[in-house]
């Protein structure tokens, strides 16, 4: 009966809580502060579901991790910053609301200073949540986010090796055997079939030579988690079996909410301290917009990565745990600290729900600095020439892309946000840009030199509708091309003004038929070598030969007049 009521609060609140158009997470939080403070027996399977839960959510940020990104300035320089600046204003306000006689358990000097730096980082689930909603994972902000939660988490183990009292054992010297050894796990994953296998064999990569190995060897099991997604991250299956563990990672994840709240209800105090932390929750995003700006970022990628940030770790709680279990604070500090975690998530849902108007806001209020101080990934890029913009360079982009240089048009750039394949594409003579769809000031100059058209080919279900919202904001006034795969986005881009919407499984199906009627059943040798292609629209090979080679185009892809090197990123107004 218990399991059954714990599904019922789970389902109801999350449903209410998207029919409020909020994030479902926001619900299942909510559903454990009622479970939590309802009597109900505590379920030991929902705090095992959050473990495993967060385990294959850093094994797949480690599957689309760059190490190499953690040594850059931006990155790990944010990361250090924010933490020293973070910890010092949370100590400082905490130790000051003690001193004024706020009331929540014990504490000692050493325990606000172990509080402050607890709620120095940032959720690793809520931000990678939130970047995967707006397939912004690849974009240069995203990039910059993911490797601050890196070194962050990094930190939070190094920590919490130190204070464990745990050593770990001569034999995590052999770890590093994992490096060779995931070469005979890519081995492994070339022969394993694409569905449920492959979901499984995610699953065990993540939890036995990663997490299970690393706790038993005396090392945190998340830290195991995020090195092995990062050892398969060079497999050219990498994102393909990231795909495949999304569906049930976030089903997990449900049970790390759940646990968050299921503490029962804290006491007066902590709800004093959660409040006055919720309030430090913008300044949370000062600070990160402030320190990415100073690394030369531009005005919106800062206040992206700083709306991006605001919501405490959920790392603060094993923080707090660590430090109760040392006698530094007492038990209702960890009560009080789940309950800011809790609030800031949900501020940082609702706020980054629909950023737009926010992020131009923030945006007008930071000082401009010339281009040619920008970061180099930041800089201006001359677009003259260009005429036709293919927005999302996948499957179906690049099959745009190479129809319509077959066909001799001229001035086709791509634009993407993922700058591992914008680096491929650009190698392999594409005229490709990174950039955000998003970017309001990209359409505006755009608008400037004339661009006519405008292809909306990204493949996640209402990613396009995002941008045409967007693009009714901006001066952009040539023409609109979008896909579709549902009838119901269809329409709503038909009634947003898009000039052509074409959905993908009926241009498909067309296509087939098309291929069906023209074949000539006495010219095809059943079991012959080669097969016939009809329509670069309904296949990749047609923009990307199965060989890996460059795309067979007649003439090749050229840059625009004027334009920098192609695989540079797209810069903006400053």
């Amino acid at each position: 009966m218990t399991p059954a009521l714990y599904l019922l609060a789970v389902v109801i609140l999350g449903f209410a809580a998207t029919l409020l158009h909020l994030p479902p997470l926001v619900g299942f939080l909510i559903a454990g502060f009622v479970i939590g403070s309802s009597g109900l027996p505590n379920l030991p399977v929902v705090d095992v579901m959050g473990d495993v839960g967060v385990a294959i959510l850093l094994f797949t940020i480690g599957l689309k991790l760059d190490l190499r990104t953690l040594t850059r300035r931006e990155v790990f320089g944010t990361a250090v910053a924010t933490m020293v600046l973070l910890t010092g204003l949370g100590a400082v306000v905490i130790g000051g609301l003690l001193l004024l006689g706020l009331q929540v358990d014990t504490v000692t000097p050493t325990g606000v200073v172990l509080l402050g730096f607890a709620l120095s980082f940032s959720s690793t689930v809520v931000v990678i949540k939130l970047l995967e909603e707006r397939d912004d994972t690849g974009s240069l902000y995203g990039r910059i986010a993911i490797g601050v939660l890196v070194v962050q988490d990094i930190a939070a183990v190094v920590y919490m090796t130190f204070t464990s009292g745990r050593t770990p054992s001569p034999w995590a010297l052999a770890l590093v055997l994992l490096w060779p050894g995931a070469k005979l796990l890519g081995l492994v994953l070339d022969r394993i079939d694409h569905r449920e296998m492959r979901t499984l064999f995610g699953i065990a990569v993540a939890l036995l030579p990663g997490y299970l190995l690393f706790d038993a060897l005396g090392i945190d099991g998340d830290l195991g988690a995020l090195l092995m997604g990062a050892l398969m991250a060079s497999h050219p299956a990498a994102k393909e079996l990231s795909s495949s563990l999304f569906t049930i990672k976030e089903l997990l994840l449900v049970g790390f909410f759940l646990s968050i709240g299921m503490d029962g209800v804290p006491g007066t105090g902590a709800f004093i301290l959660a409040g006055v932390l919720l309030v430090l929750v913008p300044l949370r995003a000062v600070v990160y917009t402030v320190t990415v700006r100073v690394l030369r970022m531009r005005r919106r990628t800062s206040a992206l990565t700083g709306l991006a940030m605001t919501a405490y770790s959920e790392f603060a709680l094993i923080v707090v745990a660590v430090a109760v279990e040392h006698g530094v604070l007492g038990g209702e500090w960890t009560a009080a600290v789940s309950l800011a975690l809790a609030l800031s998530f949900m501020l940082s849902a609702v706020v980054n729900r629909r950023p737009a108007a926010l992020i131009t806001w923030i945006t007008h209020l930071i000082p401009h600095r010339p281009a040619n101080t920008l970061h180099p990934e930041e800089r201006p890029l001359d677009l003259t020439g260009v005429q036709t913009v293919i927005f999302g360079m996948g499957r179906i982009g690049r099959a745009t892309y190479a129809r319509l240089y077959a066909d001799g048009a001229r001035g086709v750039l791509g634009i993407d946000n993922d700058a591992s394949k914008v680096e491929q594409l650009a190698a392999k003579g594409y005229n490709i840009l990174e950039a955000d769809a998003t970017d309001q000031e990209f359409w505006q100059r755009l608008d400037a030199v004339h661009a006519t058209k405008a292809v909306l080919a990204m493949p996640d279900p209402g990613a396009n509708l995002h941008v045409i919202e967007w693009l009714s904001r901006s001066s952009f006034t040539g023409r609109i091309l979008a896909i579709a795969r549902y009838d119901d986005e269809a329409k709503q881009m038909c009634a947003k003004g898009v000039d052509v919407v074409l959905n993908v499984y009926d241009g498909l199906g067309a296509s087939l038929a098309e291929a069906v009627e023209a074949l000539d059943p006495d010219s095809c040798d059943r079991h012959g070598p080669e097969c016939t292609q009809t329509h670069e629209s309904a296949t990749e090979s047609a923009a990307e030969p199965a060989t890996g080679s460059a795309p067979t185009l007649s003439p090749p892809p050229a840059e625009p007049p004027g334009a920098r090197p192609s695989h540079q990123p797209l810069g903006r107004t400053t």
